[in-house]
């Protein structure tokens, strides 16, 4: 593997900016990785240890395609769901409700009528402190799902498209209830394990124990730790920065992955071989499916779960209108180019030391488009 002196360079630059205070980046090309670069270091406040390809990043809202929309495609497989079936029918405790009657498609296209985010971590006062249970905290969970229910929706379903945290935690509890586990063991047994994806997990700095399976808490060194939070009063590090997924538990299908810039290649790299029809656990046919921008009224740039580039893109100008790929609040990103086989993967903690810093806006499309100019285009 050649390391790329260029992106190695653009990245430390993007360091010495304040862009973000470290950071990993890794391209891979036709299945073959081209690029694992680091620079920086995991925090500026205190200034901490040197970022490594080992480091582990709060991977914020890569968790709804990485987990939530490949569980949902994993449950389309194995005929437990289907797109077009209403919400409803696998949470009843939504009948009689508005958003009740929106289907799964609605859901992973943003389109349902929920708003984007509501604090709903202010009403539950669980200050983000893990339950020690997998899954969460069951009984505040059951609250979110109400909230949900009796939330007013802000435009009537499939008028217009809005990117909605909530309508990504619906699906979460959908995940659950059709799998029949919470989303953090369900991931690992379908998703982690069989892609050898690991470290990809949910609240790492908690040890998890499961029949015959059993998973040590990571080392806090390890992980990247995100904003000085006034809501926890403390420096947020293995615990997910998401404030409605943290009082949750740190397990929602919105936010609460972690992983390394290898272990969302490992899941990306299923959707790619899928894609192309080569021996993957996701089908051809859903994969395409999942991964084609939606025509509806709402005419927007989204597809089941997965976004495509529109201009202004966080792609840059060069990725392909094939194209697919999600953004993180956190500082973090993935795009998938199929015509040509590359994958970037960037993870950051941008939010460190604190979420005012948007420098990342300028910085994601020009790596991109470096990227592609020095690995494909050359």
């Amino acid at each position: 593997m050649a390391t790329s002196h260029v992106i190695q360079a653009a990245l430390q630059s993007a360091v010495d900016d304040g862009v973000f205070p470290g950071a990993q980046l890794a391209v891979r090309l036709r299945g073959e990785l081209k690029c694992m670069v680091v620079a920086g270091r995991l925090s500026s406040e205190p200034p901490g240890l040197p970022v490594q390809p080992t480091t582990i990043y709060d991977l914020a809202s890569l968790t709804k395609p990485l987990a939530t929309v490949t569980s949902v495609l994993l449950l389309i497989q194995r005929s437990l769901v289907a797109l077009e079936d209403s919400v409803q029918g696998i949470l009843p405790e939504l009948e009689g409700a508005t958003i009740g009657r929106v289907t799964v498609r609605d859901l992973l296209t943003h389109r349902s009528g929920l708003p984007g985010w509501r604090p709903f971590y202010e009403r539950l006062d669980a200050r983000g402190h893990m339950s020690g249970l997998p899954g969460g905290d069951p009984f505040i969970k059951r609250q979110v799902l109400h909230m949900i229910r009796d939330e007013p929706l802000i435009y009537v379903c499939g008028e217009r498209s809005i990117y909605s945290d909530l309508g990504f935690m619906l699906l979460g509890f959908l995940v659950e209830r059709l799998s029949g586990m919470t989303l953090d063991l369900w991931c690992d047994d379908a998703i982690v394990r069989p892609l050898r994806a690991d470290p990809l997990m949910f609240c790492p700095t908690a040890a998890r124990v499961q029949p015959g399976v059993g998973r040590p808490a990571v080392d806090a060194s390890r992980i990247a730790p995100t904003e000085q939070d006034e809501w926890r009063h403390r420096l947020l590090c293995g615990e997910v920065h998401d404030e409605n997924a943290a009082a949750m538990g740190g397990v929602a299908g919105h936010a609460g992955l972690f992983g390394t810039a290898e272990s969302v290649l490992a899941v990306s790299g299923a959707w790619l071989r899928g894609y192309h029809g080569r021996e993957s656990i996701l089908d051809e046919k859903l994969v395409r499916q999942f991964t084609a921008r939606q025509e509806s009224a709402a005419r927007s740039s989204w597809a089941l779960g997965w976004d495509t580039p529109s201009a202004p893109s966080s792609a840059g100008s060069r990725f392909s209108e094939r194209s697919f790929g999600h953004l993180g609040y956190t500082g973090t990103s993935l795009w998938i180019d199929p015509l040509c086989g590359l994958e970037v993967v960037l993870l950051s903690n941008r939010v460190h030391p604190s979420r005012r810093n948007e420098k990342i806006k300028v910085f994601r499309p020009s790596i991109h488009d470096l990227v592609y100019r020095e690995f494909v285009t050359a």
